[in-house]
């Protein structure tokens, strides 16, 4: 290998700056990619009814289509569209298993043309046909007991609509970094991402929005970040790890937990016992914890139906 000589007036500190100049803006590009990559994951979960393709997200990102699809499969171990693939066939699960949909609905609402295509990729995911799933995935619901998971009484439940929010969140992979959290306002502390938040948005209340419970997933994920009014959405500097999420408003199923660990079991039981008694059904969407005083309240996000109680729809 051919060597170059330095230039004449610099020296070996001056070496060491110039390589600590590079490393730090090669750091910078790969932070920038990473930010890039989880803005690429949260648009292809967004757009999963889309017939939009990685040609179409490359362009918002700004980059190659080859770049992206080498950066992504670096970042999530699958490539763009096998990464899709997986989120739609997870969202057709929550679909089959909570709502009344028809399967034809539910295959149009994760991005599949027809009906056949649609059943075919669920069966070589789940080894069911998308019916036998429903009913397999029903009979589970029908035989889960709070008792036997908790060891107590179910808590009250509560049907709330809830008002359009906002929030300003960064997306974290994995539930580990919640697990031990009893308290979401301690959430600064074990994510690295919320020193770059002002001061007054660290005490701020908090949301915790967690995807692909209480059916298993592939990739868990959640966002997490402080509630944030219109004046502070509308002035706020978003640091680059962050976005601005809107929660429509809608009606939740609301109940207290005590931790994230009774999170999976506790959405089952108001699933399988709780809401048929309001004639209701829980939309599939991501649920969402919030800060209570007895711990975090649990809010499932229901398909849009009035009633009037228990036994009493509209």
């Amino acid at each position: 290998m051919e060597q170059y000589p330095l230039p004449p007036r610099m020296t070996a500190a001056s070496k060491w700056k110039q390589l600590a100049r590079m490393a730090a803006k090669k750091y910078v590009r790969g932070q920038i990619m990473s930010n890039e990559m989880m803005r690429a994951e949260i648009w292809l979960q967004d757009n999963l009814a889309s017939q939009q393709g990685i040609e179409d997200l490359a362009i918002r990102l700004g980059y190659s289509t080859s770049q992206v699809r080498r950066k992504f499969k670096q970042c999530f171990g699958l490539s763009p569209s096998a990464y899709r693939d997986m989120l739609r066939l997870e969202m057709a699960a929550r679909l089959l298993a909570f709502t009344p949909y028809r399967i034809h609905t539910i295959a149009s609402r994760c991005g599949y043309r027809n009906h056949s295509a649609f059943s075919r990729a669920f069966h070589r995911r789940h080894l069911l046909t998308p019916r036998q799933y429903r009913q397999t995935q029903h009979q589970k619901l029908r035989e889960c007991s709070y008792r036997d998971a908790h060891g107590g009484d179910p808590p009250p439940i509560d049907i709330r609509k809830m008002p359009p929010r906002q929030a300003l969140v960064t997306r974290l992979y994995g539930l580990g970094h919640l697990n031990d959290l009893h308290d979401l306002q301690e959430w600064t502390a074990s994510t690295r991402q919320a020193n770059t938040l002002p001061d007054r948005l660290k005490q701020a209340p908090v949301v915790a929005v967690i995807h692909g419970i209480p059916l298993p997933s592939q990739m868990q994920r959640v966002d997490i970040g402080p509630l944030v009014d219109d004046q502070v959405a509308a002035t706020v500097a978003i640091p680059a790890a962050f976005r601005l999420l809107e929660l429509p408003a809608q009606h939740y199923a609301c109940v207290v937990v005590k931790s994230l660990n009774e999170v999976p079991s506790t959405m089952e039981y108001v699933i399988s016992h709780e809401l048929p008694r309001y004639e209701c059904h829980a939309s599939g969407e991501a649920v969402q914890l919030h800060c209570h005083p007895r711990g975090m309240e649990l809010q499932l996000p229901l398909l849009d139906v009035e009633w009037n109680g228990p036994g009493g729809q509209d």
